[in-house]
C-alpha cells in the first residue's frame, strides 16, 4: 500500500487522538468511585439487613413484655380477689381457709417470678431499642455516603463525557483526510495490536513496541520509496517516518 508521507503522518495524529479517547474511557471503567459505591452500597444492603432483623427482633420483644405484664396482672388480679374473700369473712371452714392462705402463698411466689420476667424483658427490650437506634443511624449515614459518592461519580462522568466529546469531533476532522484505505488498515491493525495502529519510527525504535533495528534492517526501510506504508517486522504496527527519524 502506498500513501503520501502526510497523510501517513496524520495517522500519529489520529493514534494520539485514539490514544486519549482510550484514556478517558479507561478511566471512566477505573474511577476510584465506582469501587467506592460498590462497597459502600454492599455496606448499605448489609445494614438494612440488620435494621429490619433488629427491627423485628424488637417486636418480638415488645410482645413478650406484653404478654409477660399480661401474666403479672392475672395473677396480681387472682391474688387480690383471694385476699378479698379471707378478709371479708366469707369462708369459714378451717379447711378452706387454709386452702386459700396456700393459693395466696402460691400467688405471691408465682408473681415475684413473674415479675422477674418482666424486668429480664425489659432490660432485653431496652437493648434492643438502643440497637435499633444505632442501626438506623448508620444506615442513614450510609445512604449520604453512597449518594456523596454517586454524585462525584456523575460529576467525574460528566467531565470525562464532555472531553470524550471535544476530542471525537477531533478525531472526526483528522480521520476525513486520511484515505479511506490507510484508515482501514489503521483501524484494523489498532483493534489486534491493543489499540495502537500506527507508531513513529524514532532513534531506530519503533515506538509501538520499542524493538530497535539492525542496520540491515534500518537500510532497507530507508530503500522504501516515501510514500510506501511500511510495517513493523516485530509488531506488524504501520511504521511512519517522520523528519526525526533519519531515513
Amino acid at each position: 500500500m502506498n500513501a503520501a508521507p502526510a497523510d501517513q503522518i496524520r495517522l500519529l495524529d489520529l493514534q494520539a487522538i485514539d490514544s486519549r479517547l482510550d484514556q478517558l474511557a479507561h478511566r471512566r471503567r477505573t474511577l476510584p468511585e465506582l469501587a467506592e459505591i460498590e462497597k459502600v452500597a454492599a455496606d448499605h444492603v448489609a445494614l438494612k439487613d440488620l435494621v429490619i432483623a433488629a427491627q423485628a427482633q424488637l417486636s418480638d420483644t415488645t410482645r413478650e413484655q406484653t404478654k409477660a405484664e399480661q401474666d403479672v396482672e392475672q395473677v396480681r388480679t387472682r391474688a387480690a380477689r383471694n385476699q378479698q374473700r379471707m378478709d371479708s369473712g366469707a369462708v369459714t371452714s378451717p379447711k378452706d381457709l387454709e386452702n386459700l392462705q396456700h393459693e395466696i402463698g402460691s400467688l405471691a411466689k408465682r408473681q415475684s417470678d413473674l415479675e422477674d420476667v418482666v424486668l429480664e424483658v425489659m432490660e432485653r427490650l431496652e437493648s434492643s431499642q438502643t440497637r435499633v437506634t444505632e442501626l438506623t443511624a448508620r444506615l442513614e449515614h450510609s445512604t449520604v455516603v453512597l449518594k456523596e459518592a454517586e454524585e462525584r461519580r456523575d460529576a467525574a462522568f460528566a467531565e470525562i463525557d464532555a472531553d470524550v466529546e471535544k476530542v471525537g469531533r477531533d478525531r472526526e476532522v483528522v480521520a476525513k483526510v486520511i484515505p479511506a484505505d490507510l484508515l482501514k488498515l489503521y483501524t484494523r491493525l489498532r483493534e489486534q495490536q491493543g489499540g495502537v495502529g500506527a507508531a513513529r519510527l524514532a532513534q531506530r525504535r519503533c515506538e509501538g513496541c520499542r524493538v530497535e533495528f539492525a542496520n540491515a534492517d534500518l537500510n532497507a526501510i530507508k530503500a522504501e520509496p516515501k510514500d510506501a506504508v511500511v510495517r513493523c517486522d516485530n509488531c506488524g504496527r504501520i511504521l511512519v517516518r517522520t523528519a526525526e527519524s533519519g531515513v
